[in-house]
Parts: C-alpha cells; sequence; structure tokens
C-alpha cells in the first residue's frame, strides 16, 4: 500500500494537486494524508509578552483548520469515490515544511504530492515558497503540481540526467513505480558539455541502463547548451507528462529555486515536476 502526504491550503491549487495524485493512483491501494498546518503570527508576539487576552486564539485556527480538513474530505470522497483509498486528515500547529518532513519520517511515506503554488498563485514564482522549502528537506520524491494543470496519464516521463549521480533502484522506485503502473516510456536526455563522459559518468550511465532495463526507455544525447534550453527545446518536439530530476549538486535545481525563474527564457514547467532526493 502506497503511503501519499499531500499539504493543503485549501487553495484551488492545493485541491487540483490532490486530485492528481487520486488520479495517477486511481488504481492502487493507497492512505492519503492531507495535511494542514496552522501558525498563527499573533503567537510569535502576543505570547511573548504575556498577552492572557491571546490564550484562545490558537484554539480558534486550530479549529478552523479541523473544520476545513474534513469539509475537504467530505468532498474529495463523494468526488472519488474510491474503496482502495483512505483518507486521513491532519492538523497541526507547525510550520508545513517541518510537519510534512515529520510525516514522512513517522508514516514512511512514498511521496509528497503539492501545488507549485499555494493561494497568492503568483504566475512569475515557478515555485513558491513552500514547495521549495519542502522539496530541499524532503527525503522521499515530492511532485509539484502546476496550477490548473489537469490530469492527464503519465505516459511519457521526461528524465534529464548529467551522470553524475550513482544511482540504485532504491533511489529511484518511485519513477519506476508509476513507470510500471502506467506502462510510461521514459526519455533520459544528457546534455554535452563538449567533452566525452568520464569514467565516472560512463559507470552510472551503464547502472541506469541496467536499472532501466524492464522499463520502455530511450537515451538521448542532445548538444551543448544550458539544461533549461535543452529541457524546453525537447518538450516542443515531444509531449512528455512529468519531468522527473534527481536533486543533486551538480543540477540547476538549487538555481532555479534561488531565482525567480521568469528570468530563464521560456522556462515555465507546464507538467508536474518530480524532484526525487
Amino acid at each position: 500500500m502506497k503511503k501519499i502526504i499531500l499539504p493543503t491550503d485549501f487553495s484551488d491549487n492545493s485541491y487540483n494537486a490532490i486530485s492528481y495524485a487520486m488520479n495517477l493512483l486511481k488504481d492502487e491501494e493507497a492512505t492519503f494524508y492531507i495535511v494542514n498546518t496552522y501558525t498563527p503570527a499573533i503567537y510569535q508576539t502576543e505570547y511573548l509578552l504575556h498577552s492572557p487576552g491571546q490564550i484562545g486564539l490558537g484554539d480558534i485556527y486550530q479549529s478552523e483548520s479541523i473544520n476545513q480538513l474534513e469539509e475537504l474530505q467530505k468532498r474529495l470522497k463523494k468526488q472519488f469515490k474510491n474503496p482502495k483509498h483512505t483518507l486521513i486528515t491532519h492538523s497541526a500547529f507547525n510550520i508545513l515544511v517541518d510537519e510534512v518532513s515529520a510525516m514522512v519520517a513517522n508514516e514512511e511515506a512514498d511521496m509528497v504530492i503539492m501545488g507549485t503554488q499555494g493561494a497568492t498563485g503568483a504566475k512569475e514564482i515557478f515555485l513558491g515558497t513552500h514547495t521549495v522549502h519542502v522539496i530541499k528537506k524532503a527525503i522521499c520524491p515530492v511532485i509539484a503540481i502546476p496550477a490548473e494543470f489537469k490530469y492527464e496519464k503519465p505516459k511519457e516521463i521526461l528524465f534529464p540526467t548529467d551522470y553524475e549521480v550513482e544511482y540504485t533502484k532504491e533511489q529511484l522506485k518511485v519513477l519506476l513505480y508509476i513507470s510500471e503502473q502506467h506502462k510510461s516510456r521514459i526519455e533520459v536526455i544528457h546534455i554535452s558539455s563538449g567533452y566525452d563522459l568520464t569514467e565516472n559518468q560512463s559507470q552510472n550511465k551503464s547502472k541506469l541502463e541496467e536499472i532501466l532495463k524492464n522499463i520502455p526507455h530511450t537515451f538521448h544525447d542532445l548538444p551543448s547548451q544550458e539544461i533549461i534550453s535543452g529541457i524546453n527545446n525537447f518538450q516542443l518536439k515531444n509531449k512528455m507528462n512529468i519531468l522527473a530530476m534527481i536533486q543533486n549538486k551538480h543540477t540547476f535545481l538549487e538555481s532555479l529555486f534561488i531565482e525567480p525563474v521568469i528570468k530563464k527564457i521560456g522556462f515555465h514547467v507546464s507538467i508536474p515536476f518530480m524532484v526525487i532526493p
């Protein structure tokens, strides 16, 4: 049985991400933990000043969170009516990233699925702050779902890599699982640096080939260019349904999270983005 953490701030974006998760795993036995956190700003100041007038404020936030979670749970059960799915609500006085990290560890969750943006939905921001922090700290894969993205079967998975990672089946198990369940093809793209692969890169590529041997896949070597341009150019010619990347110090992910992506011409991930730790 799969265990999925689904953070929500009750926005349309987060509901859309939850809907994606339900569809992605519609044929699977799965437990979904729908998580909402609340941190009243007043706590940080008024409590320090020992103001007794605010003592009940936390209870109000908690009640609101619990009530909204219950309403969300009812809405999802009514919409999806899936006997294979168990929905568990979880409300916590905490920062979202800390609560999600703790739940992933405690429940031994397989993945986190969440929206790229929260209630603000600022179009110029590729990944909202919460999503970035969850991705950075997560010990399991995180799938970020773009705002308004409607579920489509992941027939084609784009997997850019620099072959700098020593791949293991354990590390890629969620990617392999999704591919097996949906009979997806994995398109591995490597962008040339202008040099031949090092011995280490060649060994890693061979390991990846071995791991993918039972999965439909193709290896593509692209001419030297910025990785973002390479991803865009490949997607223009080939319809992809998920973009999957391993987060490591060699990838462009770190700069992607720091800089507003609007600066990176044309780079708008309009498909779900899976980040593998």
